[in-house]
């Protein structure tokens, strides 16, 4: 089965634009990866008192992970995002999902996006 490491941005995304990227993932055959810094960072996120309609996504991401199967992974990196550019590099066959460009520049894996604003799609 493949797997797909999914970023915060890639997650509060869909959940904005009502993607339903547990759905698109399963119909693939992919099995969702997230790590333990995203989801802290997602909860953090919906702590926050001042972000007003992203405080309201984190809190429904937090929720649909909760009655989603997904795998927890430790991605390590000094920020969450150089822990996704350095697990992407030790793992090439993880499809890496996310909106980043940074991240998209630095990773060879494939990557997962939003392409029209409603659909899924893997890229190299």
């Amino acid at each position: 089965m493949r797997k797909a490491l999914l970023d915060t941005n890639f997650i509060l995304t869909c959940i904005k634009q009502k993607i339903d990227f547990f759905e698109f993932l399963e119909h693939e055959g992919i099995e969702p990866w997230i790590s333990k810094e995203i989801l802290r960072e997602i909860s953090s996120i919906s702590n926050s008192t001042n972000r007003g309609l992203v405080r309201k996504d984190a809190e429904l991401a937090l929720n649909i992970f909760k009655n989603n199967e997904f795998r927890r992974v430790h991605t390590g990196g000094r920020t969450v995002d150089a822990g996704i550019i350095k697990f992407a590099k030790e793992n090439p066959e993880v499809i890496v999902a996310t909106l980043d460009a940074e991240i998209k520049r630095k990773v060879k894996n494939k990557k997962l996006i939003i392409r029209g604003k409603k659909m899924l799609e893997i890229v190299d």
